[in-house]
């Protein structure tokens, strides 16, 4: 069987969608298995895109609550968790040559080691009702998920061209790294210090300029919805996202939608290259930056008295 239809419909790709959506319904492959009643090598197979009948694909599709169009990639898909989103994103950035996105507050695949270490308890203090074990699970998951795309772009090195909205940069250091707003006074003052050296960590990269990483800060009105494209080497991929880490993350509510029909891409690539052409780049954005940290950021020092 040849890996691609005569419509250009990828069976691989079918095969990491079904994983992903099966990853968001938080099903273990032995579980998804025994609901189909087929083998867990037969599902493997499946998400590896050995699919040999349509059948299969159909009862798939239903068990996951998923139309069969969207796990096929026909038109656009759909997306309603976190993980499966991310999961989509790590699957489409193992292919692709190039990222172009406009990312809130700052690209994930960019920020530090640091920014890892917080992400968990911030993304956790994240849910309004409080976290139950299902919820720690999933939390889990979703930053296991995130490791593995960082860890996968430093090995890589994909070309990315990250735009950072200065609203954005600017709240994000107001703030800190916070899931809500109601932190006791020290806790606040250690998340605005981690926002703040987070931003003198992307203020390394602007002057340093590791090959393949172009940042552009973007002081002009961005759309409220981030949105990446990954450049593959024969096709390109829009992926638009209500979802966010960072300050005030949202790992629970909203619909991403990820598509290849040519008119998105084309409207996206248009809003990209306007956002490019303006941003500040290079030393114009590490002063720019430098003078936001020095009027938003809290000082180390007084960090410290409140910690």
């Amino acid at each position: 069987m040849t890996n691609q239809t005569a419509d250009g419909i990828r069976f691989s790709d079918i095969g990491a969608r079904l994983r992903a959506h099966r990853l968001g319904k938080s099903l273990s492959a032995e579980q998804l298995a025994a609901k189909l009643g087929i083998s867990r090598a037969a599902l493997y197979r499946a998400e590896k895109g050995e699919i040999r009948k349509i059948e299969t694909l159909t009862s798939i599709a239903g068990e996951l609550g998923v139309s069969l169009p969207s796990l096929m990639g026909v038109g656009v898909e759909y997306v309603n968790t976190a993980i499966t989103f991310f999961e989509r994103m790590r699957q489409l950035e193992e292919d692709c040559n190039q990222i172009v996105g406009l990312f809130s507050p700052v690209s994930y695949l960019l920020t530090s080691d640091r920014y890892d270490d917080l992400l968990s308890r911030v993304l956790k203090e994240s849910v309004p009702d409080g976290i139950d074990a299902e919820g720690i699970r999933a939390v889990d998951a979703l930053l296991e998920i995130l490791h593995a795309r960082k860890s996968a772009f430093r090995l890589r090195r994909p070309l990315i061209v990250s735009l950072i909205s200065s609203v954005d940069l600017e709240r994000f250091l107001l703030h800190g790294m916070i899931g809500r707003h109601d932190l006791p006074t020290a806790v606040a003052a250690e998340r605005r210090l981690a926002a703040r050296r987070e931003a003198e960590h992307i203020l390394h990269l602007l002057e340093d300029q590791p090959i393949g990483i172009q940042i552009g800060i973007v002081r002009e009105a961005v759309p409220a919805t981030s949105f990446q494209i990954f450049r593959q080497a024969d096709r390109s991929v829009l992926a638009i996202s209500p979802f966010r880490l960072g300050e005030q993350p949202n790992v629970s509510l909203g619909v991403a939608l990820i598509t290849s029909a040519p008119e998105a891409m084309d409207l996206h690539e248009e809003i990209a290259d306007r956002l490019w052409n303006s941003a500040l780049k290079g030393t114009d954005a590490a002063d720019y930056l430098r003078g936001m940290i020095a009027k938003y950021a809290i000082e180390p020092e007084r960090a410290l008295q409140l910690s």
